[in-house]
Formats: structure tokens, sequence, C-alpha cells
């Protein structure tokens, strides 16, 4: 990072991808003026935003959480994802504002009822809505897909110069046949074609993991190791 900045290691944890393992996570300072100016340079580095936290895993005995990007200038979509784009062709996709509003924050909720229940944010709040999915800091947009006026999905996605993070995904649960979070992550893709900005970063790659594995789908994919970014091979 460009700017001087204490890190902070969390307290060991329940990982939220295995169960019976636990994490800790290395923690940027959440109380630094400088947010901002880190963010880009934090994400070149493999972290991650969740809500006013850039954080990266940092476990003793796992290292299967591995940060990735999409290569926005080499970047071609497979034919499933070309396919993902036909089949939404009839939706209208907005660069909005963050931030609540009782439409996207009913569709926050149908999205978390029918995707996660039980799984402890399943009862998101007003507060839960902000504190998530934004920060005060955050060069945050709101990627909203709409079906005849009608909003059906939203990619909560983060502006750098050096690339755009794709935060989180919330659709229609009914709508699964369109497979929306494909489509949020083409569309920012795309966003950051528009701006000319070279990277897409989708989080942590899990290997074989059923919720996590999906990400190698998007190549070239690089994946960050023993501190560089390497193709994934």
């Amino acid at each position: 990072m460009t700017d001087r900045v204490r890190l902070f290691q969390t307290l060991p944890h329940t990982c939220g991808y295995f169960a019976e393992r636990t994490a800790q996570n290395l923690v940027v300072d959440p109380g630094a003026p400088n947010l901002d100016r880190l963010y880009g340079p934090a994400l070149a580095k493999g972290f991650r935003r969740a809500g006013g936290h850039l954080y990266v895993p940092q476990c003793a005995e796992c290292q299967a959480c591995v940060p990735c990007r999409i290569d926005v200038d080499t970047f071609t979509p497979d034919r499933s994802q070309k396919r993902c784009l036909k089949r939404n062709a009839d939706l209208t996709v907005h660069e909005a504002q963050p931030g609540f509003t009782h439409e996207r924050h009913a569709l926050y909720e149908r999205y978390l009822h029918g995707r996660h229940s039980g799984g402890g944010m399943d009862a998101a709040d007003v507060d839960d809505f902000q504190r998530f999915l934004s920060a005060p800091w955050s060069p945050t947009l709101f990627l909203e897909f709409r079906r005849n006026g009608e909003l059906v999905g939203v990619a909560v996605t983060d502006v750098t110069l050096a690339g755009l993070s794709a935060v989180y995904t919330f659709f229609d649960p009914d709508d699964d046949a369109r497979s929306l979070g494909t489509f949020g992550i083409l569309q920012q893709v795309a966003l950051a074609r528009r701006r000319g900005i070279p990277h897409v970063y989708l989080g942590f790659w899990i290997a074989g993991h059923a919720k996590m594995d999906y990400k190698r789908r998007f190549r070239p994919l690089e994946i960050r190791r023993h501190g560089r970014w390497i193709a994934m091979p």
C-alpha cells in the first residue's frame, strides 16, 4: 500500500466456509482516515471489503481462500455466459447511487430468505443492509437490473482506478433460471471496460467449494499466490 497504516489480526472464529475450521483475518485499521485512498492498493494486495472493513484471511492452518480477479482486456465469455447474456437481454441495467430504499431492501430480504435461510443473515434489517453493503468511504455504486421497471437484481460494486470489486449480488430467488449472479459479474466486466479499468476483483476463490469454485469459469482468471498475481492454470 502507498500509505502507512496499521493492521490488526482478529481473534480466532468459526470459518464461514468450513464449519469445522477456525479462521482469522488481517484487517486494515477501520479508523484510518485515508481508507478511500488505501482501497485500490489494498485490492491489488488481495484484500476485500465487508461493510466498513478491509480484510484478508490469515489462517494459521489453512490457505484455502485465494484472492482472484478477472483480466478485463482479455476476458471472453464462454458459451454458457453468452447464453446467460442472451437469456437476460430483456433486462435494463442502471448505474445507481448506493444506499437504502424500500424496494432494494425488500428484494434483499427475499434473496436472503431464499438463499441463506437459517444462515444468520436472513434477518437483515435496515441497519444491517447499510452496514454490510456500503461504507462512508467506499466508492460504491449499485448496478440495478430491471424487467419492465421492476427491480430483479442488484450488483453492489466498488469502483477504484485499480479495479472494480464485486462486493455482493442479490436478486429475486424466483428467477434462478436467469443466472443473475453470473449476469452481474458480466455487467461488472462491461462497466470496467467502459471506464478503462483493468480488473474485476471477485474476492476469494476456494477450489472445489460448492459456493466459491464457480469463479474459475471467468477466464482468464488471475489468482494471488506468494505475494504476486499469476494466471490460474
